[in-house]
């Protein structure tokens, strides 16, 4: 018989589903960071690279991030289907941590632009989003996506308050530096931390 306690117990997360589900909003996170932390500096930092005087050139170094994501995500989002969510998503953080590299070792604004387009061509957030699907229940997928939501608005906040500290301490090219290292941080944790998807998630029906 399917009892009130039988209910709750099936709206809440197991523990393999936690574990998954905060792993991977931390990589969400690392990821996001690396698009928020740099934009509260970066317009003054350019003023004084070559070509930094130019409005429109800071302008597409900054948005040129989001326009290889979006180009992307669903090239990226395939090949997860095929060649599985955890090599796809640590070569895309790969991809991200060499723009970061780049980027903190450029010395003009096109060669940042290289940067920060290669950072932008890890697209991993479909193939992130996916593999959380893939991990949890329907019915607690909600609770899985709620976090990975808190984890972008958390590390937006957190990269206001920090960016000009670390602007300050290590300058623009080590922010750069340091997000690439995370990112190397997070293939460390796609491999070694979050669980391998179950073969099958468990239904939700008692």
């Amino acid at each position: 018989m399917f009892t009130p306690s039988d209910a709750k117990a099936a709206f809440c997360m197991t523990s393999r589903e936690k574990r998954s589900s905060i792993s991977l909003a931390s990589i969400f996170a690392l990821r996001m960071l690396g698009l928020f932390v740099i934009l509260p500096v970066f317009a003054v930092y350019a003023r004084h690279l070559p070509g930094g005087d130019s409005e429109f050139l800071v302008g597409v170094t900054l948005g040129i991030y989001g326009l290889t994501q979006g180009i992307l995500q669903i090239p990226f989002g395939i090949a997860s289907d095929r060649l599985g969510r955890k090599p796809v998503i640590a070569a895309g953080l790969l991809i991200f941590a060499a723009g970061s590299f780049v980027a903190a070792a450029s010395d003009s604004i096109w060669s940042i632009m290289l940067g920060r387009m290669l950072q932008g061509a890890g697209a991993i957030s479909a193939a992130v989003t996916a593999f959380i699907s893939d991990s949890v229940r329907d019915r607690v997928l909600t609770k899985a996506m709620a976090m990975v939501g808190a984890s972008i608005g958390l590390t937006f906040a957190l990269s206001l308050i920090i960016s000009p500290l670390l602007a300050e301490a290590v300058g623009v090219s080590g922010i750069f530096g340091l997000t690439g290292i995370l990112a190397l941080a997070a293939v460390w944790v796609i491999w070694k931390v979050v669980p391998d998807a179950p073969s099958q998630v468990p239904s939700d029906l008692p």
